[in-house]
């Protein structure tokens, strides 16, 4: 039987742009609640991304442009391209639903949700993370929130760019794009390489990354998007991305071991877009295909997973601003090859909005899920924010979630077909005044699915695991021309015993200083402060109380040509996210980068 819970979205905040010292909201559009809306009516706690950021700071990965943000840190097992975990608020990957243009990017075969190791920078547009509870718009695995990354939109005309960047380790970058608008149709296409021969994946603490052999990258992402416009009201548009990776790594426990791997990654969609006076009617299919292979284990060689879903949602507007959203889905999660199972899920879903006196927002949303080998789902949420004037907000929100076990959980070598859904709630409350923004967040998991060292198989681990913290953040500009950005976030995170869970850093504190003082020259420098952290729950590896500093600098000689030199970890700093894995020391990048 269906069981109904309800859950409340978290308070939205902004990222803030060096031309304005104000909040400027309504240009921003956002995704949140599968609907284009102006930041300043979505009551989620939204942080948005955008294009500027992450071509003044020149970065390569998703990962990286994840970290610039309040609430989230990252672990890697080596340097480019080797396994990498986001954390949102103590949630760990396979607790956030990625997603690109909409396509999810969380891997059923896996261990680990979405593989952000793969995620390069590639003709993005913005990137939106929504972060507490959203079962109630998106379905399972967003215990901990939603990225949702979004490509460039074509423009009209014909339009290119080339860039191109070298630096340490042998690293070199390409990339191109080309899109051409007319006015019933539009067509774009972009690539981008990234390759390195990098360094030794695992490095005992302490010894010298030259000791071992280098353990390299290479990583090829092509997206291709066209539309049509049948006629004023109805058009269609297919996308299709290809990420093609090989990978260089080190047996556990052996620096100059082998332990390669291949990666063949395929996100497609088909949406028919229907608008009128009544209604905005969106059909769709996706399609989201994952396939590794590890040609030196013996045992698992072979991971070939694939997502598929159908949806449909109407948005039909009424009174003013405000609107109802209703839609269903069936989406399949298979795995083949070795393991050759599968499961799927039905939903229908609702997402209701109502703005008051232009001040108050308020937002409601239920689902109901339909699992063939899962105990059904409701879930839902609910959201306040109040604006008191252009200056102060505040907001109040609660939620609930959930996240189902991969089909290798499921049956794999150590696998547990008795497994069932996790349970996650959470709840925030959030204040913002000018250019400063303060959030409590507390967030629980239920019968959390983990390795049991006893029976060497996943299981349901009984009692609740705890996420608790607070977020400050801050960016105005300071002086003319300069803009400071400051986070602070303090985090526990606590398991059903109550013991400190690995990984998770106890208090982040990131910085930026942007300058635009001198004609055509941009300065930024940026980095982060981890505090106490621990790669294990005894807490005998530590990890922690180290500072980053990355600078970037860019000259543009014309609006469209430029060229920049980058530094990354510019104090040479010694450090390791997770214990016996090597980090980057000092490196340098140059580049350039044309448009038309």
């Amino acid at each position: 039987m269906y069981k109904q819970s309800l859950s409340l979205i978290a308070a939205a905040t902004l990222v803030t742009s060096l031309e304005a010292n104000t909040l400027n909201l309504d240009p921003i559009l956002v995704s949140a609640s599968k609907t284009e809306q102006s930041l300043k009516e979505v009551t989620a706690n939204v942080h948005i991304i955008t294009a500027k950021e992450i071509e003044e700071k020149h970065l390569t990965t998703v990962a990286e442009a994840l970290n610039l943000l309040s609430g989230i840190s990252l672990t890697s097992n080596g340097g480019l391209g080797k396994s990498t975990s986001v954390y949102l608020q103590g949630f760990d990957s396979k607790r956030i639903l990625v997603l690109i243009d909409g396509i999810r990017y969380n891997d059923p075969t896996g261990l680990s949700g979405a593989p952000f190791e793969h995620l390069m920078i590639s003709d993005i547009e913005r990137i939106e993370v929504v972060k507490g509870a959203q079962s109630g718009i998106w379905g399972a695995d967003a215990s901990a929130g939603v990225i949702n990354i979004i490509t460039k939109s074509t423009q009209k005309g014909l339009h290119g760019t080339l860039n191109g960047e070298v630096g340490s380790f042998n690293t070199q970058k390409y990339g191109a794009s080309a899109s051409y608008g007319a006015d019933n149709y539009y067509i774009s296409v972009s690539s981008k390489v990234v390759y390195t021969d990098g360094f030794s994946a695992q490095a005992p603490r302490g010894v010298d990354l030259d000791t071992f052999e280098d353990d390299g990258y290479k990583n090829t992402t092509t997206t291709l998007k066209a539309g049509y416009i049948i006629t004023p009201t109805n058009k269609v548009e297919l996308q299709h991305t290809i990420i093609d990776a090989e990978n260089e790594g080190d047996p556990y426990n052996n620096p100059n071991g082998i332990y390669n791997s291949t990666t063949s990654n395929r996100f497609s969609s088909l949406n028919f877009n229907h608008v009128d006076n009544v209604n905005e009617l969106n059909l769709y299919a996706k399609r989201s295909s994952f396939e590794r292979n590890y040609p030196q284990d013996l045992y698992t060689k072979e991971f070939d997973g694939v997502v598929t879903e159908y949806g449909v949602s109407s948005k039909i507007p009424y009174l003013n601003d405000d609107f109802i959203l209703i839609g269903g889905d069936y989406k399949s999660f298979e795995h083949l090859n070795t393991l050759n199972e599968k499961y799927t899920d039905k939903g229908l879903f609702a997402t209701n909005c109502n703005t008051f006196n232009d001040q108050t927002t308020l937002t409601e949303s239920i689902r109901i899920d339909n699992h063939d080998t899962f105990n059904d789902k409701t879930t839902g949420k609910i959201g306040i924010k109040h604006h008191f004037d252009q200056a102060l907000f505040v907001s109040s929100n609660y939620g609930t979630a959930y996240n189902v076990p991969t089909i290798y959980n499921l049956y794999g070598p150590y696998g547990n077909t008795a497994l069932s859904a996790e349970s996650a709630q959470s709840y925030d409350v959030s204040f913002g005044y000018k250019a400063i923004t303060l959030t409590y967040f507390y967030n629980t998991i239920k019968d959390m699915i983990d390795f049991d060292m006893t029976t060497w198989k996943y299981t349901n681990i009984a009692g609740t695991s705890t996420f608790k913290g607070v977020e400050a953040e801050y960016q105005q500009e300071i002086i003319a021309k300069t803009l400071l950005s400051l986070n602070y976030t303090r985090l526990s995170a606590k398991d059903n015993t109550g013991a400190d869970l690995a990984r998770r850093a106890k208090e982040t504190f990131k910085f930026g200083i942007d300058y635009d003082g001198i004609e055509k020259l941009h300065v930024g420098v940026y980095g982060e402060y981890i505090g106490e952290r621990y790669d294990d729950k005894l807490r005998t590896k530590p990890t922690g109380h180290y500072t980053l500093v990355n600078t970037a600098i860019n000259y543009d000689f014309t609006k469209s040509f430029g060229i920049y030199v980058k530094v990354d970890n510019l104090t040479d700093k010694y450090y390791q996210t997770v214990d016996g894995y090597a980090t980057s020391p000092r490196a340098w990048y140059a580049g350039l980068k044309a448009s038309f």
